[in-house]
């Protein structure tokens, strides 16, 4: 179906950076409904369409496509994020102390996984990304937001926060579905769980993009427009629609049966994940 729409898109005789562009503010619509909608992380989605836009319009290789996408995915995510954690500072569900002991392990772990995912062959790349996707999307459905009965302490919010730094950066995603249901079991209550989660979207956003341009810098086979691994056209292009829509997703998401979706779209999820495993085309 994707190679069907890019071999329409193609026939249009576009010149391809435009039409980068204008397919990214398109997917930028979609993932901003969804996320504000269902409370879901854009990267999931953007990841996987990307890549095939990349391969499939720009003609770059899968080599450098996947890690492009990662990087380019997180690179949104610095002002989804930041619009987020300003709004859920002004609610009062920030914790200094969380923010900051979790960041702290959440910046190495994002370093660490943007240098990891650039120095993998994209076909174990693909099939991390792709297993690490069914994982997150059986905590969607599956999941449970429970609280154990052991309190946080530093060594424990570093560990998470790396941990959660080093996936989410392999997979270029905020990491709120991985790190929410962390703290809440950790005595965390859930609305300062989901604060600080945000504002730890925001970290591994500008960490992990700066690891990724880091890692891509002057590296031979990137295109024009591209900052290290970030791929500049397909960013704006994404921001420039995501902003809007993720306002308009959460009000949409006011009147509509969320959880059923959610599980619709962690069914989808998981059909995207097997096809990237196996390499249809």
């Amino acid at each position: 179906m994707v190679c069907w729409q890019l071999q329409s898109l193609r026939r249009l005789r576009l010149d391809p950076l435009l039409l980068i562009f204008v397919s990214c503010m398109a997917l930028g619509m979609l993932t901003g409904t969804l996320a504000g909608m269902l409370g879901i992380g854009g990267g999931l989605i953007i990841v996987p369409v990307l890549s095939a836009l990349l391969t499939g319009i720009a003609g770059i290789s899968h080599e450098l496509a996947m890690p492009m996408a990662i990087a380019t995915s997180l690179f949104t995510i610095i002002v989804t994020g930041f619009f987020s954690a300003k709004a859920h500072y002004s609610l009062g569900n920030i914790v200094p102390r969380v923010i900051v002991l979790s960041g702290t392990g959440i910046a190495v772990g994002a370093i660490a996984g943007a240098q990891l995912a650039s120095m993998l062959p994209a076909d174990i790349l693909t099939k991390v990304f792709a297993g690490l996707v069914i994982l997150i999307a059986a905590q969607m459905v599956f999941g449970k937001r429970t609280a154990s009965n052991k309190a946080y302490t530093p060594a424990i919010l570093i560990t998470v926060g790396a941990i959660v730094g080093t996936i989410s950066a392999l997979m270029g995603i905020g990491g709120g579905a991985l790190l929410v249901p962390a703290l809440v079991w950790f005595q965390v209550p859930i609305r300062q769980a989901i604060g600080c989660a945000a504002v730890s979207g925001l970290v591994i956003a500008l960490f992990g993009t700066g690891s990724f341009i880091h890692a891509g810098w002057n590296l031979p086979g990137l295109p024009d427009w591209s900052l290290g691994y970030v791929y500049l056209p397909a960013g704006f292009g994404i921001m420039a629609t995501s902003i809007f829509t993720a306002g308009f997703g959460a009000r949409l998401g006011q009147n509509m049966p969320t959880e059923l979706l959610k599980k619709i779209l962690a069914g989808l999820l998981v059909l995207v994940s097997i096809r990237m495993i196996i390499g249809m085309n």
